[in-house]
């Protein structure tokens, strides 16, 4: 296990982006629980939804008062490719869990339980990864109240995945997830559940406004330093190279795009996380399936900010998932005003309503998905509304302030129980 070291954040320096009914929740619910002892645990400190939210998550959770620490598994490749089959067979993946897979996962959680460093009130484990650890740290730490927080789409579940961790379930005393439905497939014996959406952080070089980056931020955010030209429609997706984002599928909805707009362009902006060793088999197919297409650019790795400029320089941002948890990317282009084309799965539909701030179609409807782009792309003013929405359903429901106000209601029903025990 290794700590992970977060940049100091001030609640006033949100201000800018909350009115005022919004600040005083957030800062009624954090005091609450003050001085409250709360340890995160995830797989990594860099790449993805989850490490992108802790880091100011905690960092903010210091300033308002809590003892917020953040703490990552130290595990081999061979773990990230076994957990990476269970975040898989957790979305619907049917393939086999075998023996070795199981044991290389027993076997990693019990070394990281053993080195978990603090006592503390509230232990958050984030995903499959962490979860195994819960019945060791439960034993040696029976006042710590345990929550996992599964990010991921439960909605259709491996049976077989799900008896695989039907004892570390029984031992959570508290599920978080971020659709009521994912609940419904958990076995958590009498453990609550709650649901929290997650959030975007409006000051990160990801989302602030160009204009307010510098140094290698706003270098960062020069399109001359991309592919791209400016001049053209551009269709983006932002994800990691993952079948569950469909990237084949949107390469086939771009082309009959192309049909009608010969001059679109294409971008994937997508990451390579340490825990996600299926990103360059995936990066590898949609290479060759593009290669002879110069106006398709496959964008790895990107800084924050040059992810910040490309949602911006999109006409449209795309989301064609097959399983998604929640999708934080359809945030970020919402609040950069970006009209989102988005499948109705997962925690889609819970950002983007349909006709009012971008477009839902079904994950496998390509002729669906191209008809939509083509319209934002063809009405400037339809476009225009739908970004002016988007921002404002951003603004209203998921910015960071919020989810820690969320998190801090559960702390505190959390520390009342533990109190009555």
């Amino acid at each position: 296990m290794q700590s992970v070291t977060t940049t100091a954040r001030t609640f006033e320096s949100y201000a800018a982006v909350l009115d005022a009914e919004t600040s005083a929740a957030v800062r009624d619910a954090a005091g609450g629980v003050e001085c409250l002892r709360v340890v995160h645990v995830n797989s990594t400190a860099d790449g993805g939804g989850v490490a992108e939210m802790l880091h100011p998550l905690v960092a903010l959770s210091n300033d308002l008062g809590l003892d917020a620490d953040w703490q990552v598994l130290t595990a081999p490749d061979a773990f990230y490719e076994v957990t990476k089959a269970i975040h898989n067979g957790l979305q619907g993946d049917g393939d086999p869990l075998t023996d070795a897979m199981r044991a290389t996962y027993r076997e990693t959680v019990a070394e990281n339980a053993a080195a978990f460093d603090g006592d503390a009130d509230v232990v958050v484990l984030h995903d499959p990864q962490t979860l195994g650890m819960i019945g060791s740290l439960a034993e040696r730490h029976p006042d710590t109240a345990f929550v996992w927080r599964c990010h991921i789409d439960l909605t259709d579940p491996s049976p077989a995945y799900l008896e695989f961790f039907a004892e570390d379930l029984a031992a959570v005393d508290h599920a978080v997830v971020s659709r009521p439905a994912y609940a419904d497939a958990l076995p958590l014996s009498d453990a609550e559940t709650t649901v929290v959406h997650p959030a975007i952080d409006p000051l990160a070089p990801k989302n602030r406004p160009l204009d307010d980056l510098s140094g290698d931020a706003a270098a960062a955010a020069d399109l001359d330093r991309y592919p791209v030209d400016p001049d053209r429609p551009l269709l983006v997706q932002v994800s990691r190279f993952d079948p569950w984002k469909d990237p084949l599928g949107v390469v086939d909805a771009y082309r009959q795009v192309r049909e009608s707009v010969p001059d679109v362009q294409l971008a994937f902006v997508g990451g390579m996380p340490d825990d996600d060793p299926e990103g360059v088999e995936v990066f590898e197919a949609v290479d060759a399936e593009t290669d002879d297409d110069p106006s398709v650019h496959l964008l790895t790795d990107l800084p924050d900010a040059g992810v910040n400029a490309m949602q911006r320089a999109a006409d449209v941002v795309l989301q064609k998932s097959l399983r998604e948890g929640f999708a934080l990317t359809v945030s970020e282009a919402l609040w950069k005003e970006t009209p989102v084309v988005g499948a109705n799965v997962g925690g889609i539909p819970l950002q983007v309503v349909d006709g009012e701030n971008g477009y839902l179609v079904e994950p496998r409807d390509i002729d669906a998905t191209a008809d939509r782009c083509r319209r934002l792309l063809e009405d400037e003013t339809l476009a225009d509304r739908l970004g002016t929405a988007g921002r404002e359903t951003v603004r209203r429901q998921f910015l960071l302030p919020r989810l820690l106000a969320d998190y801090c209601e559960l702390f505190a029903a959390l520390d009342r129980a533990r109190g009555q025990r």
